[in-house]
């Protein structure tokens, strides 16, 4: 089944910073789970992303808005790099999806329009991605600094929700 990305990027006002993510989870076109997933790396409670920033940033991020709200004082973009894409199984590991549309015009349209002192990958997945589409991008503008995070997903368990909250203190913009 072909699924089509159903959210829009996030780019609040002063954008400085880009958070890039690959594709929304399964669960975001399954009816019945649907009420658990309210906006990017949500995988139905179980993505790491929203839990360690509460920890990093201390600040309750239960609904869609208060989200939103970090991201805005923080002069963070959200978007992810797969617009439109396939899986060959029924799960949420990168490397599953298939005949990938990228989500080009809109990437491009946030760092066209926008001041980007940094851009964050949330995975190494994302970030090959990135370096591939966006190659001269990345030679024209050597001044943006490009940072792979440790993927929040459950699934990336070498390293401990610590050592990643620990990791992403290090690299994210303060408030």
């Amino acid at each position: 089944m072909i699924e089509t990305h159903p959210l829009l990027p996030f780019v609040p006002p002063k954008t400085k910073y880009l958070l890039l993510g690959s594709f929304v989870t399964k669960e975001a076109f399954d009816n019945k789970k649907r009420a658990n997933y309210t906006w990017y790396y949500a995988n139905g409670g179980r993505n790491q992303f929203w839990p360690m920033l509460q920890d990093i940033y201390d600040v309750d991020l239960q609904t869609r808005k208060s989200m939103q709200n970090l991201m805005a004082k923080l002069h963070m973009a959200v978007a992810d790099i797969i617009y439109r894409c396939e899986r060959k199984k029924y799960n949420n590991l990168d490397t599953n999806l298939i005949n990938i549309v990228y989500n080009i015009k809109d990437i491009s349209k946030i760092l066209r329009n926008t001041n980007i002192e940094k851009i964050y990958f949330s995975s190494r997945f994302v970030e090959s991605k990135f370096r591939k589409l966006f190659k001269e991008y990345i030679v024209n503008h050597k001044e943006i600094e490009l940072i792979t995070l440790p993927s929040p997903s459950p699934r990336y368990a070498s390293l401990s929700k610590e050592k990643k909250v620990n990791i992403y203190k290090k690299v994210l913009p303060k408030l």
